[in-house]
């Protein structure tokens, strides 16, 4: 049972390793372990994504959350920073989210939140496995003590209006009625959102890939296959195009020249336009070791600094509520704006995007070039034991080789998936051909290690 959460929350095949039984187990312990506190029957508020086995899932999570006396507030289909929201919003003790993300249709997931909308620590995830193993009792009230369900699929306009809202709150950055945007919903949670939010915030939309069937989620469409998107951006003329993942808590950008405008491009875009107005503290951006090394040259240069984070958008909230910083986010498109939201939130970092468009009259092209990109190769090599692995002894001489090859003048990263059997190789330098030699050749060693096979 070790091991259960990854970077973020529990997943696995749909019906397979994330099974009903597992599902319930987690509603039990997950809804105890966050509303220990309440002095009252406590609350659960649960949401997923479009996903065909986001039905039993769901029914096993709200199940296991009933038995011991929670109260389950069901959003239905929504996205992952919704239900961020409104666990605040609505002051419930406990959150969850089933997703996968950005993983196939036939992955899912298990993600918590606490009472503040925020992600949980590590501690708290170790107590909930705990639970899920049997090492602690829980309650199993009969008669009134049990649970009962609300339907609160009304309450996601509630959010709706919220990140709308922070369009229509300009002051002197002018509006956004003056820009398009082609928008790729990835068939999964932002399909029933993204369209509305973008255009209450005044903005025209064309809509890609928003009928969701239970199995096209993120099927060769989203933050990870941009291509339709990018061909429609150029085709239309349109000022930008945004691409969510299954549960909309990421963002890649499309600018009017259909180029990628991925997580690290809109950390800098964002960093440098709160930094020439004085509202970024610390002069600091907080991104994790993944980042490449060209947003932290952009900072450095307009007088910030770039803090790295071990991988997963909760550990650069963590970084962020330290220090105080507004923010934070992952070269994934995970994008935390914190003074608005507690977590990765896609739709808002759309919004935030346009408004800053808007501000200075740019386009999104002229904003992205601020961020110059180093050569960065990134290869996943595919294994049974990711982290035996990646810790391996030739793994790390095969590293530190590498890291001497670039004399200073780059990056190695090698480490283990947190939501996948996948070892992630990164490189990065000022030569691309010997960037790309550098990874494919410590991918050489992880596979004779682990007898893994190159995924791409």
């Amino acid at each position: 049972m070790a091991g259960l959460f990854g970077t973020d929350g529990v997943r696995g095949v749909a019906n397979g390793d994330l099974d009903a039984p597992l599902a319930f187990a987690l509603g039990r312990a997950g809804a105890h372990v966050l509303a220990a506190r309440a002095g009252r029957r406590p609350r659960v508020l649960i949401g997923r994504d479009t996903r065909r086995s986001g039905d039993l899932l769901e029914a096993a999570l709200t199940a296991g959350a009933l038995s011991i006396g929670a109260d389950v507030y069901q959003l239905g289909v929504t996205t992952t920073p919704a239900v961020a929201y409104l666990v605040r919003a609505l002051d419930v003790e406990a959150g969850a989210m089933i997703s996968a993300s950005h993983n196939p249709f036939e992955y899912n997931g298990i993600k918590f939140f606490d009472h503040t909308g925020g992600k949980l620590p590590d501690g708290v995830e170790e107590e909930i496995e705990r639970h899920v193993a049997g090492a602690a009792g829980l309650p199993s009230p009969t008669g009134d003590g049990l649970g009962r369900i609300r339907n609160a699929a009304a309450e996601t306009e509630r959010y709706i209006d919220y990140v709308a809202g922070l369009a229509s709150d300009l002051g002197d950055l002018g509006g956004l009625g003056g820009l398009t945007a082609v928008v790729d919903c990835a068939n999964g949670g932002a399909s029933l959102i993204a369209p509305d939010v973008l255009r209450r915030a005044g903005m025209r939309v064309e809509v890609l890939h928003a009928s969701p069937d239970g199995l096209n989620i993120n099927d060769q469409c989203g933050s990870l296959h941009p291509e339709s998107l990018q061909a429609e951006v150029v085709r239309t003329g349109a000022a930008a195009g945004f691409a969510f993942d299954g549960d909309a808590d990421r963002l890649i950008a499309v600018d009017e020249r259909g180029r990628i405008v991925d997580g690290d491009a809109i950390l800098g875009i964002a960093g440098l336009h709160l930094l020439q107005r004085g509202e970024l503290p610390g002069h600091a951006v907080v991104a994790t070791v993944m980042s490449n090394l060209g947003l932290e040259l952009a900072l450095r240069a307009a007088g910030a600094q770039l803090l790295r984070t071990r991988v997963g958008d909760r550990y650069v909230l963590e970084e962020m509520e330290r220090g105080g910083f507004v923010l934070g986010g992952e070269q994934s498109g995970h994008v935390i704006f914190r003074r608005h939201h507690t977590t990765g939130d896609g739709v808002l970092t759309a919004v935030q995007l346009a408004r800053i468009m808007a501000a200075g009259g740019r386009s999104l092209a002229e904003l992205a070039d601020q961020v110059p990109r180093l050569p960065q190769v990134l290869r996943n090599v595919r294994v049974a034991d990711a982290r035996g692995a990646a810790e391996s002894e030739a793994v790390a001489r095969a590293v530190a080789a590498a890291e001497a090859s670039l004399a200073g003048r780059g990056r190695v990263l090698v480490r283990s998936s947190g939501t996948e059997p996948l070892v992630r190789v990164m490189v990065e330098g000022e030569d691309a051909e010997r960037t790309l030699t550098l990874a494919e050749e410590l991918c050489a060693v992880v596979s004779s290690v682990a007898g893994g096979v190159a995924a791409g």
